[in-house]
C-alpha cells in the first residue's frame, strides 16, 4: 500500500442545509491534509437530499482552495451526464488555478435514477456505450493541442489532468487496463465483483504514456472510535440510509441510534449487510486489523476511506484514526 485517501459524499445532515455540508467538508479537508492523505474526492451524485456534491467542479474548487498541497478531485464525475468537452473546460480550469493537485475520476453511472438522468438533458438510452469514446475524447482534449484542431479546450489543452477509471464491475476494469489507466473500484458500496475485476485489470493491462504498471484503489466504509460501541453506533446512520435507498425514499443523513432492531426486515437487514461488506467499524485496535486484512487481500496501491458519519467531531476523530493506521500501512509496504 502506497497511500491513504478520503472519499467525501458531503453528507447533508437531517436538520441540516447543504450550506453547512460544504463548511464541513472544507474542514475535513483541511484536517486531511495536516493526518498526511493523498488525495480528497468528491461524487456526482443528483437529486439525492443526502449529497450536496452535484455540481462536483464546484466543490473541488472550494476544496482545492481553501487547502494547500492535497490533491482533490473527483471519484467520480458521471460522464454519461456532460459533454467531454465541458468536464475538460472544467478540469482544465481547475488544474489551471491548482496545479498538479486536481484528478478526475470517471463513472458510467449517471449518478441518479433515469427520470433524474433524462431531467440532467443528455439522452441516457446508450450511455454505457459511449463511455469508452468519451474517456478517449477527453484524452485527446487534455493532450497537446496539435494544428489544425478545431475543437480544443481552453482550458484544458496540454494540462494532462489526470484521469482514473471509476467501476463496480469488470466493464470498468477492462477499459482501464486497456487505456492504461489507474482503477478505482466502488467496493465500499458494490463488492461483488472486486475481486475478480482486480483480477481483469491487472491481467490485461497495457502500458501507456500515462501509467506503466496497474494501479488500483479501492473504497472501503470505515466507521473508527476510541470505543467499539460508540464505532457500532456510529455505522448505524450508514445502515439507516442504505435502508432507505432500498425502500426507494432517499433522504438526508440521520443520527446514529443505538439499534438497528426493529427498523429493518431480515431481507433489508441481508441486502444492506451484503452492499457494505467491506467496511471497518471497530475501535483502533479492530480498526487496524480489519483494514491490514483489506489491504492483504486486494494487494491494493491505495485505499479510499468514506465515512458516512453524522456527527462531524466524530467524522473527524474516524479518520484521524484512518490516517494513523494508514501511515503504519504504509510504512509497512
Amino acid at each position: 500500500m502506497k497511500h491513504f485517501s478520503v472519499l467525501d459524499l458531503a453528507p447533508v445532515n437531517a436538520g441540516d442545509q447543504p450550506a453547512n455540508a460544504f463548511r464541513n467538508s472544507l474542514d475535513l479537508a483541511r484536517h486531511a491534509e495536516s493526518w498526511g492523505y493523498q488525495r480528497y474526492w468528491l461524487a456526482e451524485h443528483h437529486n439525492m437530499p443526502g449529497i450536496a456534491s452535484a455540481a462536483t467542479a464546484v466543490v473541488i474548487g472550494h476544496i482545492a482552495g481553501g487547502t494547500e498541497r492535497i490533491r482533490v478531485g473527483a471519484g467520480g464525475v458521471m460522464l454519461p451526464n456532460h459533454s467531454p468537452l465541458v468536464i475538460a473546460e472544467q478540469f482544465g480550469t481547475l488544474e489551471s488555478l491548482y496545479p498538479g493537485r486536481i484528478d478526475l475520476g470517471l463513472g458510467r453511472a449517471p449518478g441518479s435514477d433515469m427520470m433524474t438522468a433524462r431531467a440532467l438533458r443528455r439522452d441516457a438510452s446508450n450511455h454505457a456505450e459511449r463511455f469508452p469514446q468519451d474517456v478517449q475524447e477527453l484524452q485527446v482534449l487534455f493532450g497537446s493541442v496539435q494544428s489544425g484542431q478545431h475543437i480544443q479546450a481552453v482550458p484544458g489543452g496540454g494540462l494532462n489532468v489526470p484521469l482514473w477509471i471509476l467501476g463496480s464491475s469488470l466493464f470498468g476494469a477492462q477499459l482501464a487496463a486497456a487505456l492504461g489507466l489507474p482503477f478505482a473500484f466502488a467496493s465500499h458500496f458494490a463488492p461483488e465483483a472486486l475481486l475478480q475485476a482486480l483480477e481483469v485489470y491487472r491481467a490485461n493491462f497495457k502500458p501507456s504514456d500515462t501509467l506503466a504498471e496497474p494501479y488500483v484503489m479501492v473504497g472501503v466504509s470505515f466507521f473508527a472510535a476510541d470505543e467499539l460501541e460508540e464505532a457500532e453506533r456510529l455505522f448505524t446512520s450508514l445502515q439507516i440510509q442504505f435502508t432507505n435507498l432500498f425502500r426507494g425514499a432517499p433522504g438526508k443523513l440521520q443520527p446514529p441510534v443505538e439499534s438497528m432492531e426493529g427498523y429493518w426486515s431480515p431481507a433489508e437487514r441481508a441486502g444492506v449487510e451484503r452492499a457494505l461488506h467491506y467496511s471497518v467499524v471497530g475501535d483502533r485496535e479492530m480498526a487496524a486489523q480489519q483494514l491490514a486484512r483489506f489491504v492483504d487481500l486486494t494487494q491494493a496501491d491505495e485505499v479510499m476511506l468514506a465515512s458516512q458519519i453524522f456527527e462531524h467531531g466524530a467524522r473527524l476523530r474516524s479518520y484521524e484514526i484512518g490516517a494513523e493506521i494508514g501511515t503504519e500501512l504504509v510504512a509497512r509496504a
